[in-house]
């Protein structure tokens, strides 16, 4: 590699040299969601920052790569490989030995001379985790005996994961198109087989892992299979009971609220959650919040000053027997 292509993976991911491993994964996620491929369609620009930021993480995440990186600069694949041109002879170059790379230059070419005891250099592979597969974030683990997987980040949105939708995907020069099936979960992790990294050892190839991250939605959260919502109802609604409409997956439906209903209390409208990996759907949760107004009419207020008069119904009348 030529000084030229050098690339400083800090300044991408926007840190020190002294970032912990916790601080360089938060500066990931936060540049991997800025310049993600779905967060910016068609824009070649973020494209390219994308994958950038993935090359910078990938190296300084691996505690491995991080030291070579660190020692030898623009040469630290070098070191974990052996120095290109080297004769069958010498085989490959323990780099272990040297502070740096510059100093097995000067060994090699004649700077300080070979090292008093050493006649041979022996070839030594990257430590690494075979078959251990990939890491939380989308990068390959240096695994020298297994395959290499690799697992990406795909965001969707609600919409995108209750039905499902087709995502196309570049891997280097690859472009695949993978179906992400309805009811996908943030942490649902689907396998495409054989579309991983190419170890270098066995030169088979490992399968890529998707992890799902659901956008948040505005109305809806998730809880297991469920889906929960809340929704303001007025003081009347409360009192009297009513039928309200609230937002579900399909739509629109009419709600009946009982009399006596109480702030924070929870409807069930069954079928109507989050699909099922075996088929069906859960169950919607409504949480109803008693919401009084701010802004009364003349005629509201002289309504409720009548209320207030002729109550008999106290909710705190317990609380006169309540003592250390």
């Amino acid at each position: 590699m030529a000084a030229t292509d050098f690339k400083d993976y800090y300044a991408i991911l926007g840190i020190s040299k002294t970032a912990t491993s916790e601080e360089i994964k938060q500066a990931f996620r936060k540049l991997a969601r800025k310049f993600h491929p779905d967060v910016n369609p068609n824009n070649k620009q973020a494209e390219a920052k994308f994958k950038e930021v993935n090359e910078a993480y990938e190296v300084l995440s691996d505690p491995d790569k991080r030291k070579k990186y660190d020692q030898f600069g623009q040469y630290w694949k070098q070191a974990g490989q052996g120095f290109p041109g080297s004769s069958g002879d010498m085989g490959g170059v323990d780099f272990g030995q040297y502070g740096s790379f510059n100093d097995f230059l000067n060994e090699l070419f004649g700077g300080a001379g070979p090292r008093s005891g050493r006649q041979s250099y022996s070839y030594r592979t990257p430590p690494g985790k075979p078959g251990s597969g990939f890491n939380d974030f989308g990068f390959p683990d240096s695994g020298i005996g297994g395959t290499q997987d690799t697992e990406a980040v795909i965001i969707l949105t609600f919409a995108e994961a209750f039905s499902g939708i087709q995502k196309r995907f570049s891997l280097g020069n690859e472009t695949i198109d993978v179906r992400i099936p309805g009811g996908a979960k943030t942490g649902t992790r689907l396998r495409v087989k054989g579309k991983g990294q190419i170890n270098p050892m066995s030169q088979q190839r490992g399968d890529l892992y998707l992890k799902v991250e659901l956008q948040p939605h505005t109305f809806f959260q998730i809880e297991g299979d469920n889906l929960v919502c809340e929704v303001l109802i007025t003081p009347d609604e409360a009192t009297l009971g009513a039928a309200i409409e609230v937002p579900t997956p399909d739509g629109h439906v009419s709600v009946k609220l009982p009399a006596g209903v109480r702030s924070g209390q929870s409807l069930r409208l069954r079928g109507k959650g989050w699909p099922i990996a075996k088929g069906g759907r859960g169950d919607q949760f409504v949480k109803v919040a008693i919401a009084p107004p701010k802004d009364l009419t003349p005629q509201e207020r002289e309504c409720y000053e009548k209320i207030r008069a002729i109550r008999t119904y106290n909710p705190r009348s317990h609380l006169a027997q309540v003592k250390l």
